[in-house]
């Protein structure tokens, strides 16, 4: 049996909370490996909505789940949303939750200082949650973050926390911003570690012992390719690598590990916040689209844009994204569409092109080539079988399959957990 690594194919908020609970029933570890609570998962289970945004799905099935060291954790956000589940009926403590010792942990100075560089950007706001996670990833690599294992060395502490701040607080001087005191923010600190210290460990090694044991691990990625810090539309990213391959570095395991590959994609396309989108719709279809497929974030609550399906997008996050096979969600909100249209490529002034532009202003100019299909006027909503499914649905995703490169081994046709038809087993490798 083969590990899985679920990671979004477009600009995230594909449904890859509903996806990885379909697939936690069936492991016996979830682990989130990047990202922070910048990202929400929601998940509908039997007739409870859970919306997680650094809990791993996979403790709504009862199973082990694991935040790794990739993944910057605000501690408040994590034991508010510890209460918030509990509230709900599910058990999270430290025998089912465990946190890296290594994990970096996002402070108040971090969230402000995002909020006040987003203001200052004025008109040319990237998008950012303002959840500091951007800057939490800024001191990760400059080496002066704190993290969840220094909760336990007080002296160490206190002497990480005069350097961070030495950096943020001239920062948030030079953009106008109150500026944060070293003892404050140790009180706070050492008052939370008796909360999160029981969680803390070296997880590599349990991962490696549930590896070792034949243990099947399911890795849960967040946002998506086309956010990747590397290989999405920068800046309009999100401020961590979001490929597979990340879940070997962002959680301690080896590279042949991360299993199965598992990309996720809404059978049309939608973003949050600012940045290029060649198929972007303003019109009634796009309206349409948003409404009927209940387009808001999860952690923003912002409207999402949305589009027609962009194909050579998609094929782009499979090759550097390492998918292996495709989950295409939310295809019953295409029901009733008399026409449909996939892009695959993309005008650019004189040139035809297959990908995504690294250049911001040539993402800007991108105008999407389109191809026509015809919709369908029966409902998809509930199939669990290809028969289940109007002929010229079946013709809609065997032409993404073609277009993207890769296989759609999972159909998602509502949020409903069961509402799903399996071409493929990603366990089975």
């Amino acid at each position: 049996m083969a590990n899985v690594t679920v990671i979004g194919a477009q600009w995230g908020d594909e449904g890859k909370g509903k996806v990885v609970d379909w697939l936690a029933s069936r492991a016996d570890v979830v682990v989130r490996f990047q990202g922070g609570h910048n990202a929400g998962h929601t998940l509908v289970v039997g007739g409870e909505t859970y919306k997680l945004s650094l809990l791993p799905s996979g403790l709504v099935r009862g199973k082990l789940g694991v935040i790794g060291n990739g993944v910057v954790v605000d501690p408040h956000a994590l034991l508010e949303e510890i209460e918030r589940v509990r509230g709900q009926g599910l058990a999270v403590g430290p025998e089912n939750l465990r946190i890296a010792e290594n994990a970096q942990l996002i402070l108040k100075v971090h969230a402000a200082l995002d909020r006040a560089r987003e203001a200052a950007r004025g008109e040319r706001k990237i998008g950012t949650t303002g959840r500091g996670i951007g800057p939490a990833y800024e001191d990760k690599v400059g080496r002066r973050a704190i993290r969840v294992c220094d909760l336990a060395e007080p002296e160490t502490l206190a002497e990480k926390l005069d350097e961070l701040l030495r950096h943020a607080n001239a920062l948030l001087v030079s953009l106008g911003a109150p500026t944060f005191a070293r003892d404050d923010l140790l009180a706070e600190l050492l008052a939370l570690a008796p909360r999160l210290l029981p969680f803390a460990e070296p997880v590599w090694q349990r991962l490696d012992e549930a590896r070792r044991a034949g243990r099947r691990i399911l890795f849960e990625g967040a946002q998506a390719v086309m956010l990747d810090v590397d290989h999405g539309t920068y800046p309009f990213v999100t401020s961590s690598n979001t490929v597979a391959a990340t879940a070997a570095s962002g959680a301690g395991i080896a590279p042949a590990a991360v299993g199965f590959v598992l990309g996720i994609a809404k059978a049309y396309t939608t973003r949050v916040g600012a940045g290029p989108f060649p198929t972007e719709l303003t019109d009634a279809t796009g309206q349409l689209l948003g409404d009927r497929g209940h387009e808001f974030g999860t952690v923003t609550g912002r409207r999402r844009r949305c589009g027609w399906f962009d194909a050579a997008m998609v094929r782009q996050a499979v090759k550097v994204g390492g998918i292996q096979g495709l989950a295409l969600t939310k295809l019953d909100v295409l029901d009733g569409l008399a026409e449909l249209r996939l892009c695959t490529g993309y005008r650019l002034g004189e040139e035809t092109l297959r990908h995504v532009p690294a250049g911001q202003r040539a993402q800007a100019a991108l105008e999407p080539i389109y191809e026509t299909l015809e919709g369908w006027s029966g409902s998809t909503r509930g199939a669990r079988s290809w028969a289940d499914l109007p002929a010229q649905a079946v013709k809609y995703a065997r032409r993404i399959e073609e277009l993207v490169e890769a296989p759609v081994t999972l159909l998602s046709t509502s949020p409903e957990r069961d509402d799903t038809i399996l071409m493929r087993d990603p366990f089975e490798g």
